[in-house]
């Protein structure tokens, strides 16, 4: 469908606009949250695929150009005219397609908008009459969309895209993958023309948002809860990480937005970089139910411990 639809917005819409229509959706409509809303389902896949599309500014102007289509495919006429073009940069240039003239190339736009077909026709035609001394082209680039789990980004994985044509793409996605990061198969795009080579596969990622872990660099940041007698006399809870969990030890008199950091519990990004940590921020629960005998604890507790932790605030 058109992204921008996908996204309720109009093709005018700023940059800021599109990435927060995707985030609004992402968060009313993600999976996690609706596990068996299949709408829901089908909203935030078609607004993650739009948002793909749209976000990087080269692939959005190529869109609205008509040279791909929403999937982020070569159109067959956009191919068709840059396989022309190519052939009148180097129909009468000894050196190859890859030493056009500017002369050349400025009289190859005024064929943009002829038929395609027509073209062709000529071309072939001319190709036969010269005794086979054709030209090859490389092949276009594939643009591709995928959505990865959060986890599976953050770790590394290996995954498959299904082409339209049936057939499947193995992708690797490295540790550290950041959302809206290209991965470039190299070979795994568009057959090249009369012998050239193959145009290469540009995947673009997406991550999906996970419900517990929030990417702030090669940082992960989680709000944990606690309860009002683990703040207080201190404890050692259990602690989701990417890896698995671990035992955090919450110190005593620990407070709501304290936070505390799991030293290389992070990101491990590319390269030599070092691997980030995990920062928990702490949130004081209440208990399901006060109870009569904690109501009274606390009341006369208040009578000889009262303080204000608003002193000093001012509107």
């Amino acid at each position: 469908m058109d992204p921008y639809a996908a996204l309720g917005l109009k093709k005018s819409a700023t940059d800021e606009e599109i990435k927060k229509a995707y985030r609004k959706i992402a968060r009313t409509s993600h999976p996690d949250l609706h596990p068996d809303d299949a709408e829901a389902e089908a909203r935030f896949k078609a607004a993650s695929a739009a948002y793909d599309l749209l976000r990087d500014p080269e692939t959005r102007a190529r869109f609205d150009r008509g040279e791909i289509d929403a999937t982020g495919a070569e159109t067959q006429a956009h191919r068709q005219r840059q396989y022309y073009r190519d052939y009148a940069g180097a129909a009468d240039n000894p050196y190859g397609s890859g030493f056009s003239g500017g002369q050349q190339r400025q009289g190859a736009s005024d064929f943009d908008d002829a038929d395609p077909s027509d073209i062709f026709a000529q071309f072939f035609r001319q190709r036969g009459a010269g005794g086979g001394q054709g030209f090859a082209a490389r092949g276009a680039d594939a643009r591709y969309a995928l959505e990865v789990p959060f986890l599976e980004a953050v770790n590394g994985t290996r995954t498959r895209i299904t082409l339209p044509d049936g057939n499947a793409l193995e992708v690797k996605i490295p540790q550290g993958t950041a959302d809206g990061q290209t991965i470039r198969l190299r070979g795994k795009g568009q057959p090249g023309f009369n012998g050239g080579p193959p145009g290469d596969a540009l995947v673009t990622l997406t991550v999906r948002p996970h419900p517990i872990f929030h990417r702030e660099g090669n940082d992960i940041v989680v709000t944990l809860p606690i309860t009002i007698d683990e703040a207080i006399l201190g404890s050692k809870v259990a602690t989701p990480t990417i890896d698995g969990s671990v035992m955090l030890t919450i110190p005593k008199g620990a407070s709501s937005g304290q936070t505390l950091r799991l030293r290389g519990r992070g990101v491990k990004p590319a390269g030599n970089a070092p691997r980030g940590d995990q920062r928990v921020e702490l949130s004081i629960v209440a208990p399901p139910k006060v109870d009569e005998e904690l109501a009274s604890f606390m009341e006369e507790w208040r009578k000889k411990h009262s303080y204000d932790p608003r002193k000093g605030m001012k509107p």
